[in-house]
């Protein structure tokens, strides 16, 4: 489906502040903003700065990898569903470009018991498939995400 027709609602998933993929109180972390899709999908559109860089112009494999995460997270929270990843799986398919406006999708494909299965894909500026993951989450219940008291 075309981007220019595309109606997309904003995901509200009461995140952390401080987390480093869509925290926006997070100055070192990437601060992605992630929006539904009519069709249940989750998209974003991730602009990377400088300081992601790997290869001179280019994201370090490790940003990528986080992008693609943190999209197939979401595609859970869309869902209703708080959980882990359990095993991640990324295919690097093109230099992602530093500094241009990328599109990054992901969706929900499979639910057995706790265990939820996504996928996503990375496309760049020009519409090339730039990078793809897969990744297997287990539910967790959202209390284990309170802030740890001291001892």
């Amino acid at each position: 489906m075309p981007e220019s027709r595309l109606t997309l609602t904003p995901l509200a998933h009461g995140a952390l502040n401080h987390c480093f993929g869509c925290g926006l109180e997070n100055p070192s972390g990437l601060r992605l903003r992630f929006f539904t899709a009519e069709d249940g999908s989750i998209v974003c559109y991730p602009h990377l700065a400088r300081r992601f860089a790997g290869p001179p112009g280019y994201a370090h494999g490790g940003i990528i990898a986080t992008l693609l995460d943190e999209a197939m997270s979401k595609a859970n929270r869309a869902r209703g569903v708080v959980a882990m990843t359990r095993q991640l799986s990324v295919e690097y398919l093109r230099p992602v470009p530093l500094g241009v406006r990328l599109t990054l999708t992901a969706r929900h494909v499979s639910a057995h018991g706790r265990r939820h299965q996504c996928e996503a894909q990375l496309i760049g500026a020009a519409g090339h498939l730039l990078a793809t993951g897969t990744a297997v989450f287990v539910a967790v219940n959202p209390d284990r995400f309170r802030p740890p008291t001291e001892d």
